[in-house]
């Protein structure tokens, strides 16, 4: 199985945008990680929206 292009740059788009890490180091990452990344920050957004 194969994971879609536009999912990896999503991915890394969002990942940079919230911690300013280079390409290299976020391509650095294994995928799970790369995912545990973004699911925690979406976490972190979430709970900060609901705090207003």
């Amino acid at each position: 199985m194969t994971y879609a292009t536009d999912r990896i740059h999503e991915e890394i788009a969002y990942i940079a945008y919230h911690f300013h890490w280079s390409l290299e180091t976020i391509l650095d990452l294994e995928h799970r990680d790369r995912r545990r990344y973004t699911e925690q920050i979406a976490a972190l957004v979430h709970r900060g929206a609901g705090e207003r």
